[in-house]
């Protein structure tokens, strides 16, 4: 009797990295790549109309980022999530884990670490790269998702004005939240705190 194979969607936006982790995964016996994304939408429609066992995603990835993909399905579907990324980021990491996922590796690891950690999240276990494990509580996350929200908007060319109607909130509500993001970095202005933010993984 033939064992049921573990049943793999990929979303990357990179096609040459997307077409390489499939050619990978497609050489393993035990694990079928059954859909391919480009963006955050398309692994999410990928992930409903396959069911797959496993969705593994960069981080940041066009329209939807890996992460705000794995928050949306964490209640929706049994669907397991690895991320694959090449980022380092303690905050990414913690991220991660609170958006539920239940793996996340580094591009630069061996690549026969992807298919194992693609057998040992389908059996229940999760999967963190040992160093960012260690790393990811030294340097905690200090912006609220408000914050973090806000901040990320504004670095998108949006005025005050702007943000508060996206938000639905007042524009002086939106600057106190700018103001608590810079402190929060102990930067000097939104542009410093932004980038901060996004060398820790935090925006």
């Amino acid at each position: 009797m033939t064992t049921p194979r573990i049943r793999v969607v990929l979303a990357e936006d990179q096609t040459m990295v997307l077409g390489a982790l499939a050619a990978l995964l497609d050489l393993e016996r035990d694990i079928e790549v059954v859909a391919q994304a480009a963006n955050g939408v398309e692994a999410l429609a990928a992930v409903e109309a396959h069911a797959p066992d496993i969705l593994i995603t960069d981080v940041e990835m066009p329209e939807l980022s890996g992460l705000d993909v794995a928050a949306q399905l964490r209640h929706r579907v049994r669907t397991r999530v690895i991320v694959l990324t090449t980022f380092a980021r303690s905050g990414y990491l913690r991220r991660a884990l609170e958006a539920g996922v239940n793996g996340y590796l580094l591009k630069a690891r061996p690549a026969r670490e992807l298919a194992d950690a693609v057998r040992r999240v389908h059996r229940g276990l999760r999967v963190i790269d040992p160093q960012l494990a260690a790393e990811s509580w030294d340097d905690p996350d200090p912006l609220t998702d408000r914050q973090r929200e806000v901040l990320r908007l504004s670095t998108e060319g949006m005025s005050t004005a702007d943000i508060a109607a996206r938000l639905a909130l007042s524009a002086g509500t939106v600057r106190n939240y700018l103001s608590e993001a810079i402190a929060r970095t102990s930067a000097a202005n939104r542009i410093e705190a932004a980038r901060i933010a996004r060398k820790k993984g935090w925006l």
